[in-house]
């Protein structure tokens, strides 16, 4: 056990398995209190108090909370149960989702893409809300949100992506808001071994990606044999310390031993019109030219049927 987030509490929702319960196993190593959650109790083999023994077990301190986030109420509660329970919160990793539904965007229900935001977007605002107002008071803070490389586009799952790309929004947004207080926030996208991740479901999904040219065999072949969710503890534990109080508004990458920052995004080409507005026969040719002069501007890879 270290003592680096000593005195700190911590709340991690979703942490009743996979990479949820490794983060809040590897918080609590470094002496954080942690809570952990998921929706129901019993709902799986492991479960939030299943997690919370488990760190009891190592010599943390824990405490599990049954609840779903998605509802601004539940989250609340969530929230002021770690103050309740340990008197303060200065860690939030926000990891609670659902499964990947997947539809065509002219066949998606209305309830698949509900589902999938409030459980991945929504759920995370509902926390971070509550928490900011703590963190905000005590000058101190770790926001983490869980994001997905599908927030950059990648078929099929077009409300899954939506809603990890409205994290990377949020999660940028709040660094703005919060870094002044003392607060950070980042997001990270992680590759590791779950229930979701190696399911022969998302196996056919994948290999249908590469076939398309979605994603590179490096990129596939790695998704087929991810790492042990116990690889992105460390990695999320470091960005609670003290050490990386200026890191903020970053989106990570993290697989394995494998940690790498994405870019932000910028004006790529500009095209400017000294007096009054283009005209749509000037964008014409204009456009082709200048704005997206190569055929790799042009296209977009395409998901086979």
């Amino acid at each position: 056990m270290g003592d680096r987030l000593k005195g700190k509490v911590a709340v991690v929702t979703g942490s009743g398995q996979g990479i949820g319960k490794a983060i809040a196993i590897a918080l609590a190593k470094e002496g954080a209190a942690v809570i952990t959650n998921n929706r129901r109790k019993g709902s799986a083999q492991e479960d939030a108090e299943t997690a919370a023994s488990e760190i009891v077990s190592l010599g943390g301190r824990a405490f599990p909370f049954f609840g779903d986030v998605a509802n601004f109420e539940t989250a609340g509660k969530l929230i002021q149960t770690a103050v309740d329970k340990f008197g303060s919160l200065d860690i939030l990793v926000n990891n609670a989702g659902t499964g990947n539904m997947s539809a065509k965007p002219w066949n998606m229900t209305e309830e698949e893409w509900d589902t999938s935001i409030n459980a991945h977007l929504k759920g995370t605002f509902n926390c971070v809300r509550r928490a900011c107002a703590i963190m905000k008071n005590l000058k101190w803070g770790r926001i983490i949100n869980t994001s997905s490389m599908a927030w950059l586009g990648n078929p099929p799952h077009l409300n899954y992506g939506s809603a990890k790309a409205g994290v990377v929004g949020l999660t940028k947004a709040v660094a703005g808001e919060m870094f002044k207080y003392g607060v950070t926030c980042n997001a990270y996208c992680p590759n590791a071994a779950t229930p979701s991740t190696t399911g022969a479901g998302l196996l056919e999904v994948i290999t249908k990606a590469y076939e398309a040219g979605l994603i590179t065999k490096t990129k596939f072949e790695g998704m087929l044999n991810p790492p042990p969710a116990e690889a992105i503890g460390p990695f999320i534990a470091y960005l609670c310390t003290e050490e990386a109080r200026h890191i903020n508004g970053k989106v990570f990458d993290v697989k394995g031993n494998q940690i790498a920052v994405y870019s932000d995004p910028v004006k790529e080409r500009l095209i400017y019109k000294e007096e009054g507005l283009w005209t749509i026969e000037e964008l014409i040719q204009v456009v082709p030219n200048y704005l997206l002069p190569s055929k790799e501007d042009l296209e977009f890879p395409q998901m086979p049927e």
